[in-house]
């Protein structure tokens, strides 16, 4: 058996095919990069229709290079929070929002949650302008025609493959619409939203799997009787892709954002243990939870910096940065994109400061990158305290495989815990196609991990 491994990410669309252990197949990647846009004012969106495209593109690369004969299963990791507006015609009335965006508020004559902390706790998430029910009302503000219903960009996109396209609740999770514990959508989630059923996704039903409608089966025969398993979150699916898959090891995942997570054994129906106030729970699936945080900046500070501060390449910017003293680099706020919850800052409100005319742009990037560190240390000692204990850290993400003097840096700033790196970039896709599997027990002993010094795995491009 192959799998076709699918990451719809927020730079990029990725597919990837493995073997029946999640392996990469040499040669056996189609990637093309998407066209975010970002401005100061806090948008953060995507074309729903240049999306598909390149999703589609990548298909028929691999399709025409002969990869997808033996595909049984389709595995997908996915972008949490999107949110798209539907006509009536199915079509999209806007842009696609991404969890990038800064712009949606709660109205401001509006009550919150009655009870914020019970509502925290069942749904993990705070009334926050990065959940639906901020997002939605919103939406029908700034569009003309009043929306037929709300999907996230993965059910549109699957929408226009599959036969249908109904909501994981690892997706829905995202939404901040999902009670956590029975898997319904939330009845005062969803009051504040102001949306009923009919205005959102179907959920999953545990143990779905999707086929290719008949024109897409036409396009890729090769597909045509492949299962499509209901995708994955792509911080649940970078979890268990670094092997990060119990209380003992914590993932600190960079890639165009940053975040930290832990991954536990939570069934349907059973009581969920206290969430700290200041961190996230999502789903995974219907057995397992991912509790963390996460931050606008990451590798999309990185590539800010090397288009603006005209920074050396390649091994003369790591040579560059390790010739640096400790603390070499100039003090830096890191919240150029605004703050993922429950933080409230907006877009635009980074800061480099202490710079003087003797001031390198490498300098200037040490203090962004090791900001990127640094905003990690508060929210990982929280979840420590849920299990009692220090945990083992995993560096990944592709931004972590790109820079051994930010994994160093990392290691610094995140003493005296062990801190180790998973060495193959593409986590996410192959941290869904183990969920996909039913293997997420499996996922510690796969893991490529070693020293934050060493080299990553060469990739399959």
């Amino acid at each position: 058996m192959k799998i076709l491994a699918l990451d719809l990410g927020t730079s990029s669309v990725r597919g990837l095919v493995l073997d029946a252990d999640a392996r990469p197949l040499p040669g056996a990647l189609a990637r093309r990069r998407v066209v975010l846009t970002a401005q100061d004012d806090g948008t953060g969106t995507l074309d729903a229709g240049n999306y598909l495209a390149c999703l589609t593109e990548c298909l028929d690369e691999l399709s025409q290079q002969g990869r997808l004969g033996g595909v049984e299963l389709v595995a997908i990791s996915a972008q949490w929070h999107s949110v798209l507006p539907l006509g009536p015609d199915e079509e999209p009335l806007g842009p696609v929002l991404t969890w990038l965006d800064t712009r949606p508020e709660p109205p401001a004559t509006q009550a919150g949650p009655a009870d914020p902390d019970a509502y925290h706790q069942r749904t993990g998430t705070w009334w926050h302008r990065c959940y639906w029910s901020a997002r939605l009302p919103w939406l029908r503000a700034q569009i003309g025609s009043p929306p037929a219903r709300f999907v996230g960009l993965v059910e549109y996109v699957l929408g226009r493959l599959l036969t249908d396209a109904p909501m994981s609740v690892s997706q829905a999770s995202g939404t901040g619409l999902l009670n956590l514990r029975t898997l319904d959508w939330d009845a005062e989630a969803c009051a504040l939203a102001d949306v009923r059923g009919t205005d959102l996704p179907e959920l999953a039903p545990p143990g779905w799997y999707g086929r290719l409608g008949a024109e897409s089966a036409r396009r890729w025969p090769d597909l045509a009787r492949a299962r499509w398993a209901a995708p994955v979150g792509d911080g649940a699916a970078s979890n268990v892709g670094s092997g990060c898959v119990d209380h003992t090891r914590v993932a600190v995942t960079v890639g165009t954002s940053s975040a930290v997570r832990l991954l536990q054994r939570m069934p349907a129906g059973a009581e969920l243990p206290p969430l700290p106030q200041r961190l996230w729970r999502y789903r995974v699936d219907h057995d397992h939870v991912v509790t963390g945080a996460a931050y606008s900046s990451g590798g999309n500070l990185f590539a800010w910096a090397d288009r603006t501060l005209r920074l050396p390449s390649g091994e003369a910017l790591d040579a560059a940065l390790a010739a640096l003293p400790p603390h070499g680099g100039r003090p830096a706020n890191v919240g150029f994109g605004g703050d993922r919850p429950p933080g409230r800052r907006r877009a635009g409100s980074g800061e480099l400061r202490g710079l003087g005319f003797g001031t390198s742009a490498v300098e200037m990037l040490a203090g962004l990158m090791r900001g990127v560190c640094e905003q990690v240390v508060d929210d990982l000692a929280a979840l420590e305290s849920t299990v009692g204990q220090p945990v083992e850290v995993i560096l990944g993400g592709g931004a972590m495989a790109a820079s051994r003097w930010w994994r160093r840096t990392f290691a610094t700033v995140l003493a005296p815990r062990t801190v180790c790196f998973g060495r193959y970039p593409e986590i996410g896709a192959t941290g869904a196609a183990l969920v996909a599997c039913g293997r997420i027990a499996d996922a510690a002993m796969m893991a490529d991990i070693g020293r934050t010094d060493d080299q990553p795995s060469p990739t399959t491009a």
